[in-house]
């Protein structure tokens, strides 16, 4: 029971501090991610658009998490500049080829299925699929249980139709 009011109590005092203009918030209109000083603000879907761009981009200090994730001073300049030029009229395309001009490809999150990339796209697949072969394989070729092999007669051993014969009545009469 304790358990259950102390779970109730964190969550319940977690609530104020969920961030303002996160999906999932409830916030209306709510501000995004810090901006330079003296900034002015875009409009709601100006601001949305920047956070869509953002999460698109890799953080060049995190690496591993997007600019509008990253709490990086760089990632904060790199959100910057994606609202600069969202303000311009710039097109996301234009935006991602401004990115990828200055950091490569590398900082795009999802890389574009294109080239060398295709391995990275198709290589999970295919080692699956070779997995999978390699494992039906195995269990085909298994024998089932319970059954055992009777030992083959040899073609040395039986030199002629005659002989095979014979042996087999003699080995009925036993």
């Amino acid at each position: 029971m304790k358990g259950v009011m102390v779970g109730l109590l964190i969550a319940g005092s977690a609530i104020p501090f969920i961030p303002s203009g996160v999906e999932g918030s409830g916030v209306e209109g709510a501000s995004f991610a810090p901006q330079q000083a003296g900034s002015e603000p875009l409009a709601p879907a100006g601001e949305a658009r920047v956070q869509r761009l953002g999460k698109e981009l890799r953080c060049a200090t995190c690496q591993g998490m997007s600019i509008a994730d990253s709490p990086a001073a760089m990632a904060r300049a790199q959100l910057d500049k994606v609202r600069s030029l969202v303000a311009v009229g710039k097109s996301d395309d234009e935006i991602r080829a401004y990115f990828i001009e200055r950091y490569s490809e590398w900082v795009l999150l999802q890389p574009t299925a294109h080239g060398i990339n295709w391995l990275v796209w198709l290589g999970p697949v295919a080692l699956l699929v070779v997995g999978c072969a390699i494992i039906v394989r195995v269990i085909l070729r298994r024998p089932a249980q319970g059954t055992t092999k009777e030992p083959a007669l040899r073609p040395s051993a039986i030199k002629t139709e005659d002989e095979l014969i014979a042996r087999i009545r003699s080995e009925l009469e036993q």
